[in-house]
């Protein structure tokens, strides 16, 4: 079903010159851009579903409108992003052999694994386990679990987060790592994609709940159904196999081959740690994938630069959401995907139109509104790798996903915070709102890594990313408690559910506030020669700092 972009402008038409305010951000045209995004015409805005060409007209003419400049594949609007589905088809077959003895392993309830690589399946006979720690390589912290044992045709073992995750007080590894606070190297993707620059045929994360910060039924909700952009060197960041095993299924293992995990697990938070074979142990797998390809966009505009157009400031969001699922009491099958990320696009629009209203800026501006967030950052994954705009000249990112709807707030919540220089640029803007920044209270979730200002991230571009369900602002009407009350009730009855719908109640406020923040760092940044750059401690700096030339 498609729907006119007429009809979807005319739903903005009947916002008021009026309602517009003098501030820069407007509460009522980002609920009237939501109302629209929301709509059950676009059928949940899938990625390459029936509402896909809906949204991609309404988002053009909305840049159109503004009078902004295409940015995308031809001197279009859109971006071409060719995915692939991955679905492990029922029936593969899993065993580790140790001690003697072949165990076979449930899917699903003992073990979890699939590829991202493009084959018809995959079988592995006997690969030796290797038991590689956190598989960290980190030379900014001194860290390389690896120490460059031959990984080939193995299966390599890793443990979910970071070396210092578990440490005691006084261990030499605590605080190396930020402690609970979650970075890159603890996550499931470095282990993954790690293992394959490492030449592995295979990766296994021990699941442990809290590592993790999620369930053994997160990780098999899946069902062996999985998506990535179409690359052209698949195996530079995909092992033939990756997945996961439950923690006894391990403690099993290593206990058969003579080794204990949990002395292994402390020695693994020592920078001396060195991979540890076990000792006749073996993995195989019998696994048939099928594949599918579907191709879907991102939308991209810009205004370019008035004296430094090679340089570029980028605001962005994701327009897609989960399409239809399970009727909910009323009927509705649509997941409206209104906060999700209705709320971070209509972000974009509305700062683009402050620029357009402003005077050009020096640097090019440009607004990335991605596909297939919710398949795995997948939009902004093939944008990194195909970017319109050199990242090395991007001097900044900044992403709205998930903006609260809540009301006025003495602060804004910042995830990610102690990464970058452009906090204190972000600090400064609050201040002159009479606002403040909190850091994310629950860093261990690691939500920094989970939105998709990370496709650029990791390739070195300072960002800076609204996450309003990351914990609750400190509200005018209700603080701190209120705040948490919005984020509980959101995330446990809403998130990717039909319920995240427009709703006339919303208070808008506090998000244009938010909003607002982001354009005036990203408004001062366009009309300077200034370079952000990432923290000493950041995993991203020396990726960064790789780029240095292209900068001066």
């Amino acid at each position: 079903m498609r729907v006119s972009s007429l009809v979807l402008a005319a739903c903005l038409v009947a916002v008021p010159a009026a309602a517009v305010p003098t501030n820069p951000i407007s509460p009522d045209r980002l609920s009237a851009l939501v109302k629209v995004l929301a709509d059950s015409k676009l059928a949940g805005r899938a990625p390459g579903g029936p509402g896909e060409a809906g949204t991609i007209a309404f988002l053009t003419d909305r840049f159109k409108a503004l009078g902004l400049k295409p940015a995308g594949d031809n001197g279009g609007w859109t971006q071409a992003v060719p995915l692939i589905r991955f679905q492990v088809e029922p029936g593969a077959e899993f065993s580790i052999t140790a001690g003697g003895h072949t165990r076979d392993l449930a899917e699903t309830s003992e073990i979890m694994a699939w590829t991202q690589r493009p084959v018809s399946g995959v079988t592995i006979e006997n690969a030796p386990l290797v038991f590689v720690g956190y598989g960290v390589t980190a030379p900014e912290r001194g860290w390389d679990d690896f120490k460059g044992v031959d990984l080939k045709g193995k299966i390599a073992v890793f443990l979910i987060n970071d070396p210092d995750f578990e440490a005691e007080p006084g261990e030499p590894v605590a605080g190396r790592f930020g402690g609970k606070a979650a970075t890159y190297y603890g996550r499931w993707i470095y282990k993954f994609e790690e293992a394959a620059r490492q030449g592995a045929l295979g990766a296994l994360i021990v699941h442990e709940t809290a590592g993790a910060a999620y369930p053994w039924s997160t990780v098999v909700a899946s069902n062996g159904d999985s998506y990535d952009v179409v690359r052209t060197d698949p195996a530079a960041i995909h092992p033939m196999l990756q997945g996961w095993i439950q923690r006894d299924v391990a403690v099993d293992l290593f206990k058969a081959s003579g080794l204990d995990f949990e002395a292994l697990k402390k020695s693994a938070r020592t920078a001396g740690f060195h991979p540890i074979p076990l000792p006749g142990a073996a993995f195989s797998a019998n696994v048939t994938i099928k594949t599918a390809h579907l191709l879907s966009h991102n939308v991209l505009a810009q205004i370019p630069g008035s004296t430094r157009p090679k340089e570029s400031v980028m605001f962005a969001a994701h327009w897609d959401a989960f399409g239809e699922g399970p009727p909910d009491a009323s009927g509705d099958t649509v997941r409206h995907g209104a906060i999700d990320d209705g709320m971070g696009v209509a972000g974009v629009l509305e700062i683009a139109r402050a620029f357009a209203r402003g005077p050009r800026p020096e640097r090019t501006v440009a607004f990335g509104v991605w596909t297939a967030e919710e398949r795995g950052l997948l939009g902004s994954e093939y944008y990194a790798t195909h970017p319109s705009l050199p990242l090395p000249t991007t001097a900044a990112n900044f992403t709205m996903d998930v903006v609260q709807t809540a009301g006025l707030s003495h602060d804004m919540v910042l995830v990610g915070a102690g990464q970058n220089s452009l906090e204190a640029d972000l600090a400064k803007a609050a201040a002159r709102q009479g606002r403040t920044i909190t850091p994310d209270p629950h860093p261990e979730k690691a939500l920094f890594y989970r939105a998709d200002h990370f496709s650029v991230a990791k390739r070195g571009v300072p960002t800076l990313l609204v996450m309003g369900m990351a914990a609750g602002p400190d509200l005018l009407t209700g603080g701190r408690e209120a705040g948490d009350r919005w984020v509980n009730d959101y995330t446990s009855r809403c998130y990717h559910q039909v319920c995240d719908n427009w709703s006339p109640d919303w208070d808008l406020r506090g998000a244009a506030q938010d909003i607002e923040l982001l354009y005036d760092v990203g408004r001062d940044l366009a009309n300077s020669g200034r370079w952000p750059d990432w923290n000493a401690t950041s995993e991203f700096k020396r990726i960064r700092a790789e780029t240095a030339t292209e900068r001066k």
